[in-house]
């Protein structure tokens, strides 16, 4: 009956850990800091938007063609991070920690105002940006959530680099990440991340990281002009130069998962499937993503009640699936 099946919705709502409705902010939000990059100081301001809006990026220090949408084919560059452009060659870069945040949220739309190039790099995670959010709270929109739901295995690589993704029966995402470097601090490291727990502390607080040796190439090159101690984990040799050591064991990994995230957010959906990636990163991340998406038979995009409309899991909600595609 009626209030069965109402409650059986509600058992699988909170068992997928997925949402109904599209969310926004509850209430405009400011961040404050300087650019990982430029060096240079700007003002975030995370404003509340209306359903299907989508994640935009407004320059409020340029008069014109200054909205900028967050999606994978604006990607410009992704060398050391990900940078957006629009049409006019108007740019925003440094997004992926903050886009990382509004998928850990669950925030699908927001207007992001912002009075320079880049995103302030905080603490060098998405920690303050997630928590601010959850302490400001989210709202629940009108129209219903788009999930992209991947229907059989697809990989792509590059030399060793490898990115691939493949059906869940969880119907969540889940992310093998397998991290290799030369220095014998960071190592061989790998973690595995179910995007459906509610504590990801661990994964937003991870801090972004580089080695020491590297650090006079990258600024010769006119990048990480604002870096510090104060966010970024910087490595010499087996040493970690930051007072208080690592936030977790496996912060080098962690970090990199959440800037996947970031970055599968620029796809417009909430991806479900299981995600292995080798020595990833900003670029392969978008080349996956162009790939992936350019390819209608690697998924299917559907609302959360077109998977609860069987009352049998997994097979029968495959079979709908593919009646759906």
């Amino acid at each position: 009956n009626i209030s069965c099946f109402s409650h059986f919705k509600i058992v699988l709502y909170k068992y997928f850990m997925l949402s109904l409705f599209q969310k926004t902010i509850k209430e405009k939000v400011i961040f404050k800091g300087h650019g990982l990059h430029s060096g240079l100081k700007s003002v975030l301001k995370i404003m509340p938007a209306e359903e299907n809006f989508g994640i935009v990026f407004k320059r409020i220090d340029l008069e014109k063609n200054n909205l900028i949408l967050a999606n994978y084919k604006n990607v410009s560059s992704a060398q050391l991070c990900t940078t957006l452009q629009n049409d006019s060659k108007v740019t925003v870069s440094t997004v992926e920690h903050l886009l990382a945040a509004l998928y850990i949220t669950g925030i699908d739309n927001a207007l992001i105002e912002i009075d320079n190039s880049e995103v302030p790099i905080m603490d060098g995670s998405s920690k303050e940006f997630v928590e601010t959010i959850n302490r400001i709270g989210t709202k629940d929109l009108k129209a219903k959530r788009k999930y992209l739901k991947v229907t059989k295995k697809f990989e792509y690589k590059n030399e060793e680099k490898l990115v691939s993704i493949e059906p869940n029966d969880s119907k969540e995402l889940n992310v093998d990440f397998q991290l290799v470097y030369a220095n014998k601090l960071i190592g061989s490291q790998r973690n595995e991340i179910n995007f459906s727990k509610k504590d990801l502390e661990e994964v937003y607080s991870s801090r972004t990281f580089c080695l020491f040796e590297d650090i006079e190439q990258i600024k010769k090159i006119g990048l990480a002009k604002g870096g510090s101690l104060d966010n970024a984990v910087v490595v010499k040799n087996n040493e970690i130069l930051n007072s208080g050591g690592l936030r977790n064991s496996k912060e080098f990994v962690n970090h990199k998962i959440l800037d996947l995230a970031g970055d599968f957010l620029l796809s417009g959906y909430r991806i479900l499937g299981n995600v292995k990636c080798v020595q990833g990163g900003h670029s392969l991340s978008n080349l996956f993503l162009r790939a992936f998406l350019s390819d209608k038979s690697n998924f299917v995009t559907l609302e959360l009640e077109d998977m609860l409309q069987v009352k049998s899991l997994p097979n029968q909600l495959d079979q709908k699936l593919a009646v759906n595609a």
